[in-house]
C-alpha cells in the first residue's frame, strides 16, 4: 500500500532522459501527461480515497506515456481495478471498504496505453466518428 519516494526519485531522472532522447510526439504532450496524471488524481487524495504515492506515480507515468495516453491509462486502470476488486469481493477474499492498492493498476494501465494506446484510441475514435 506504499509507493516509496526513493523508488520514484530513482526513476525520475532516468525516465526524463529517455523521454527527452526518444519523445513520442511533441515534448509538451509528455509534460501535459505528467500534469494530468498527477493533477487528475489530487481530488481523490483530498477526498480520502487514494494516497499521495499514487499521484506521484501517475505523474511519472504520465510523463513517459504523454497525452492522450495518460487518459486511456487512467480508464484502463479503473476498469481493471474495479473488475478484479469486484471479483475479489465476490470470492470473499477481501471485504467491502477494505483498501486495495491502486498503484499496480495504474502501472498496468500505463503499460497497456504505452504499447497499444494509439490503436485503442484510434479504434474508439473510429466508432464515434
Amino acid at each position: 500500500m506504499l509507493i516509496p519516494n526513493k523508488v520514484l526519485l530513482f526513476f525520475l531522472p532516468l525516465l526524463l532522459i529517455l523521454v527527452l532522447l526518444f519523445p513520442e510526439g511533441p515534448i509538451w504532450h509528455h509534460l501535459l501527461g505528467a500534469l494530468l496524471g498527477g493533477g487528475g488524481l489530487i481530488p481523490f487524495v483530498l477526498l480520502g480515497g487514494m494516497g499521495a504515492g499514487d499521484v506521484k506515480l501517475f505523474a511519472l507515468l504520465g510523463l513517459v506515456i504523454g497525452f492522450p495516453n495518460v487518459i486511456l491509462a487512467f480508464f484502463v486502470a479503473c476498469l481493471l481495478g474495479s473488475v478484479v476488486g469486484g471479483l475479489l469481493m465476490l470470492l470473499g477474499i477481501i471485504k467491502r471498504k477494505q483498501p486495495v492498492p491502486f498503484g499496480p493498476w495504474l502501472a498496468i494501465g500505463a503499460l497497456i496505453s504505452f504499447g497499444y494506446g494509439s490503436h485503442i484510441i484510434g479504434a474508439y475514435l473510429s466508432l464515434i466518428g
